[in-house]
């Protein structure tokens, strides 16, 4: 009996989540116009179909599925909130969040890059000239060419408060600046080219991808001091670090990218001198909102599969389901997705809208929902037992691919400094 329970446990999770009978009471598509529900039911559907059949082999064989991705750019997802003239599908920060959600419950990691790919390409999109949109957007929506964003550096991760994963964004709330003072990558401006020099770190897509949006210091201290630049595979005197190995995210290659007397035109700059600081705040306020729906989907996911695996599943005689303990936590857990999907929500409107306080809700909502989201997760795996230790359970992935979400996009620690310094300097 135990056995034909256990059998093909993830063709059954396929299968249960491209079934969408879900509770009301976490229903993703309460609250959402006819045409959001819509693009998420299209997006749910690509998960279930495209990515969740193989979820686990691009895990196991660290497999970048850029085939899969240029299907989703078929749809629109290359380009989310891109304008139309470029390629972009033209769609608002909630529209993003619900799309990623959605996709999310199939792959998380493959979804996670596809999030930081469409930041990659606003930011071109909305600081870049005509020209350089017309130049690199197309080819960037449609997924033909791929993008990463180059911001962490080596030898800044030992401390808590790095620049590479957070003393960028204290900086942006307090203007002190005194940790983006610490970015080392240089740009020298020679005629109409720069020569870059140095290196940053934890690249998601790095070597594989095709365009590089790189923070580098073209003037002197501080964040005035930050430059944007876009570099293309190919470059002489850009390479890459080994490929590394992680413990979740594996469907995305995470490298070093290196800079040697690299010689990038002028003409690739983003903006003006000294604005990359900016550009680099605006692009990481929508990648919190990114990467908090990428957790949301997968806290989703494993609601689900927890709610299948109780009422399944058999210990002395009867549903592990009939179990008020579990009946509790599981309780817990909806309660915990829907009110991180709440907040989430809010703060992609609050920065669709430009309101004054869109920089600490998303970081609020970045905080609330990669914690609570982690949490689901872990507690599904542990309501699993130790069927969920096994690599043949989805649950498992989904633990160890969100459990990134906590430190990138600024960390958790940070993300609560700067919701306190909000508060204090009021």
């Amino acid at each position: 009996m135990a056995m034909a329970w256990r059998a093909a446990p993830r063709a059954a999770a396929r299968l249960l989540l491209g079934r969408r009978r879900i509770a009301s009471c976490i229903d993703p598509s309460t609250g959402l116009t006819e045409d959001q529900k819509e693009f998420q039911k299209v997006a749910l559907d690509f998960a279930a179909k495209e990515m969740a059949p193989y979820m686990a082999e691009w895990d196991e064989k660290e497999i970048f599925p850029v085939e899969t991705m240029r299907k989703a750019a078929q749809l629109g997802f290359g380009g989310i909130y891109v304008k139309p003239d470029v390629g972009g599908s033209g769609l608002s920060r909630l529209d993003t969040s619900i799309i990623f959600e959605a996709l999310s419950t199939g792959c998380t990691s493959t979804t996670a890059y596809m999030s930081i790919h469409n930041m990659c390409v606003w930011m071109i999109d909305t600081f870049g000239s005509e020209e350089q949109r017309h130049r690199f957007c197309p080819s960037l929506c449609s997924m033909e060419k791929f993008a990463s964003y180059c911001l962490t550096e080596p030898g800044r991760i030992c401390r808590l408060w790095t620049f590479c994963f957070t003393g960028c964004f204290l900086a942006s709330q307090t203007g002190s600046g005194s940790d983006a003072a610490s970015l080392l990558t240089s740009a020298q401006r020679k005629g109409d080219t720069y020569v870059l020099n140095g290196s940053k770190a934890f690249i998601s897509g790095g070597g594989d991808t095709d365009v590089y949006v790189v923070m580098c210091r073209t003037g002197g201290p501080g964040p005035k001091g930050i430059s944007c630049l876009v570099l293309e595979k190919g470059m002489p005197g850009l390479s890459f670090g080994k490929k590394e190995k992680k413990v979740g995210w594996n469907s995305q290659p995470t490298r070093a990218v290196i800079f040697e007397d690299c010689v990038v035109p002028v003409g690739n700059r983003l903006g003006a001198e000294g604005q990359g600081f900016s550009i680099a705040m605006q692009g990481l306020n929508g990648g919190r909102i990114n990467i908090a729906s990428c957790s949301l989907g997968a806290a989703h996911a494993s609601v689900l599969l927890a709610q299948e695996h109780l009422t399944v599943r058999k210990q002395f005689g009867e549903p592990l389901a009939n179990n008020q303990y579990l009946q509790f936590r599981l309780a817990e857990m909806a309660t915990r997705l829907v009110a991180a999907r709440l907040m989430v929500r809010n703060a992609a409107r609050a920065l669709q809208e430009g309101r004054e306080d869109a920089a600490v809700l998303c970081s609020m909502a970045k905080l609330f929902a990669t914690d609570e989201c982690f949490g689901i997760c872990n507690q599904a795996l542990q309501m699993h037992g130790g069927y969920g230790y096994l690599k043949d359970y989805a649950v498992q992935q989904f633990v160890r691919d969100i459990r990134v979400h906590q430190i990138l996009e600024g960390t958790n620690e940070v993300m609560r400094m700067i919701v306190a310094r909000n508060l204090l300097q009021g």
